[in-house]
């Protein structure tokens, strides 16, 4: 497995700080880590994490509150039950209520 780049560093380092029972967009997370404008490649980085018991990457959705697709570790439905499992419920849309559960720190 290759090294991760500064970049990925910083986003790693960034989610880390989204406690249990919070998510933050990739938006957040660029914001966070200092690379305003980079939510896309936030979330190509959260996807590849080589750092899954570390870096809790679940906890990152997108900007209409719904976790991801390509979900590193198993898809959307994986990223789900991790997010209920720390208490996030979802809504009936599948996405998770923002103004309820959004890391605001």
């Amino acid at each position: 497995m290759k090294n991760p780049s500064q970049f990925e560093r910083d986003v790693y380092e960034a989610v880390k700080l989204v406690p249990r029972g919070n998510v933050a967009t990739y938006a957040q997370i660029a914001l966070m880590s200092n690379h305003r404008g980079a939510s896309r490649a936030v979330g190509n980085a959260l996807h590849k994490n080589p750092y899954f018991g570390e870096v809790p990457c679940h906890r990152v959705v997108n900007h209409k509150g719904l976790p991801a697709p390509d979900f590193a570790f198993g898809g959307a439905d994986v990223q789900r039950r991790m997010l209920e499992a720390e208490g996030i419920i979802f809504g009936n849309d599948g996405a998770v209520d923002l103004e309820k559960y959004q890391f605001r720190g």
